[in-house]
């Protein structure tokens, strides 16, 4: 609840005590590690890795570089960071600079405080006022940061240039007493750059070069990509040195923490029916991001953000619900055929190495696709290509094909059949058709557990079997215009014959 109290006096007579900004945070921090509370809700994977280098930072006072890749949550780190603040704080009442009203450091504010004493009127700011964020862009000026003199005012006012009241302030006095942040720190200019080292060392602006010292009081975080990979600017060193603190940040590193950052980012909460994702498809979508962060295709210094993820299966949700629409289906249940539909939600967000090579991003986007299947594949399924040790090989295990525990599905494609789904089909007949693959139904409900009697689930599930077959060699797969046809392997590569130049294996 906001204060009441209007006056210094009464303020005085309260009790209250101003705390430098970075040992109020302090005070806070404490008392929420003594309560348990969690300190920055939201903020997955960090548990043991990063939140305990900036809580150690806050304890020590100091100013904090977060660095890391892009979609590392550093901006969300820093809006969190504001909650540590007391709810509310005394200023005086219209200072452009949020004065404390025991110690006022700008002209206006110090006059008046003498000449009123204790009936000086305060004011009280929430907490969410007192952060000021600014990104770095190479057109950041020192008066945009810092302030500079407005002739303006100093006309109007009729002031000499060199006094207090003809500054203009900038965005880091404005955050006085709270906490300003500079994302994207390599973008700023170098001597921009230059002009925040006394507000780091002395903590105090100085204005076109006149006498004019403000001290402030004040928490500055910066954001930054590594700098091998902003190759834009630099962070130059004396600043480097002057931040005390230098926390990396990183991309999850389970895929479960991946799906609770896409589950709590992502919409998918669809008007007018509910959507059903099964588990396995939120992991292929997390595996997309991972398998990206290895591939040699993608420039690893550029990183893979956690918007990948989120725009993927926001796609993927989005083709299931568009089915749903047109064939009236009570749920919105995707399939693995709508996975071709994710990969404009990749395509943008991955660099390559080098750009306009033959493994462009929409093919580089599929074969990550075709990699998160077969991981995904082998946490349900026997792995196809594995096969016991001959020694505790039984019998029928030794004269059977590798592949036994596929043996009756492939050999149904072996004979000459195959099947033709598409990603708009309904559902009766999209279970049907699958369903005409031998020993696939009881294959899939045999190690996945699937609700009873719900053909949607079990369908999906039958075509994950295949395209998971698929992406082990065991059978053949084309897809044209979102048509997708499930065949022999052998047959297909025969009735091809040579491959041509530039063409691809299934």
């Amino acid at each position: 609840m906001k204060p009441t109290i209007s006056t210094r006096g009464e303020l005085k007579s309260a009790g209250y005590r101003v705390l430098p900004v970075k040992e109020e945070i302090r005070a806070n921090l404490i008392a929420k590690l003594g309560r348990k509370e969690p300190l920055f809700p939201g903020i997955i994977g960090f548990d043991d890795t990063v939140i305990p280098s900036i809580v150690n930072s806050l304890l020590g006072k100091h100013d904090i570089m977060l660095l890391g890749l892009r979609g590392q949550a550093k901006s969300r780190i820093v809006r969190l960071l504001p909650t540590l603040l007391d709810e509310y704080i005394p200023v005086v009442a219209g200072c452009e600079i949020n004065d404390n009203p025991f110690s006022p450091v700008c002209k206006r504010c110090h006059d008046l405080s003498v000449e009123l004493g204790d009936s000086l009127e305060i004011e009280w700011i929430g907490r969410e006022a007192r952060l000021g964020e600014k990104l770095a862009t190479p057109d950041v000026t020192i008066a945009d940061l810092i302030g500079d003199i407005d002739p303006i005012k100093a006309a109007t006012k009729k002031l000499h240039y060199s006094h207090e009241g003809a500054i203009h302030f900038g965005i880091i006095p404005r955050t006085n007493r709270g906490i300003f942040a500079i994302n994207e720190l390599p973008d700023l200019q170098p001597r921009i750059q230059v002009g925040l080292f006394n507000i780091m060392q002395e903590k105090d602006i100085q204005i076109r070069g006149f006498n004019v010292r403000i001290p402030l009081d004040i928490l500055i975080v910066f954001t930054a990509n590594p700098e091998d990979y902003t190759n834009r600017g630099n962070i130059i060193t004396p600043l480097k040195d002057r931040i005390d603190s230098q926390i990396f940040t990183h991309y999850p590193r389970s895929v479960g923490d991946a799906i609770r950052i896409t589950e709590q980012e992502a919409w998918l909460e669809r008007d007018g029916k509910p959507v059903d994702i099964p588990r396995y498809f939120r992991e292929i979508i997390e595996q997309v991001a991972f398998e990206a962060r290895g591939s040699e295709y993608v420039d690893q210094k550029s990183g893979v953000s956690a918007r990948l993820t989120i725009a993927a299966i926001e796609n993927l949700v989005s083709n299931a619900e568009r089915r749903a629409i047109a064939n009236g289906d009570p749920c919105v249940a995707p399939r693995i055929s709508d996975l071709p539909h994710v990969l404009p939600g990749l395509t943008g967000k991955i660099e390559l190495v080098f750009e306009g090579e033959q493994e462009g991003p929409v093919r580089v986007g599929r074969a990550l696709v075709g990699k998160a299947v077969r991981a995904v594949f082998r946490e349900y399924f026997p792995d196809p290509l594995q096969r016991k040790p001959r020694a505790i090989q039984t019998h029928e295990e030794r004269t059977s094909p590798v592949e036994s525990e596929y043996a009756l599905i492939t050999s149904w494609f072996e004979s000459g059949n195959k099947i033709e789904i598409a990603d708009d089909m309904p559902v009766d007949e999209y279970f049907n058709e699958l369903n005409r693959v031998k020993g696939l139904a009881e294959l899939t409900r045999r190690h996945m557990k699937l609700p009873d009697g719900d053909r949607n689930t079990l369908a999906s599930a039958m075509e994950f079997v295949l395209d998971g077959l698929h992406q082990f060699s065991k059978i053949a797969k084309d897809e044209v215009d979102h048509r997708i046809e499930y065949k022999d392997l052998v047959g297909t590569i025969f009735s091809r014959g040579p491959r041509g130049e530039g063409e691809e294996d299934d």
